[in-house]
């Protein structure tokens, strides 16, 4: 495993890793489901809540798992989201 090729998020009780190939693995406390991650693929970037996790894909879409008790998850409507990078 290259840890060098990871991207981490942690949540309250899981951490989350974004691949290279754009899988994502999740550790941790799985109680409301925030680690059943192992179907997501083309993921660009992830963010860990407390018992949510985000992944955003390289389409722009969202996709989410885990607690949500304030809608936090309700993410289907998301689309055209963009990273923003910065450089030198």
């Amino acid at each position: 495993m290259d840890l060098y090729k990871y991207t981490i998020a942690a949540g309250r009780r899981h951490t989350v890793g974004l691949k290279s190939d754009g899988t994502v693995t999740a550790v941790g406390d799985n109680n409301y489901g925030q680690c059943d991650v192992s179907g997501w693929s083309d993921i660009v970037a992830v963010a860990a809540g407390c018992a949510h996790t985000l992944g955003l894909k390289s389409d722009g879409t969202v996709v989410a798992v885990g607690d949500n008790e304030y809608g936090q998850c309700n993410l289907s409507g998301w689309c055209g989201i963009r990273i923003q990078l910065t450089g030198n």
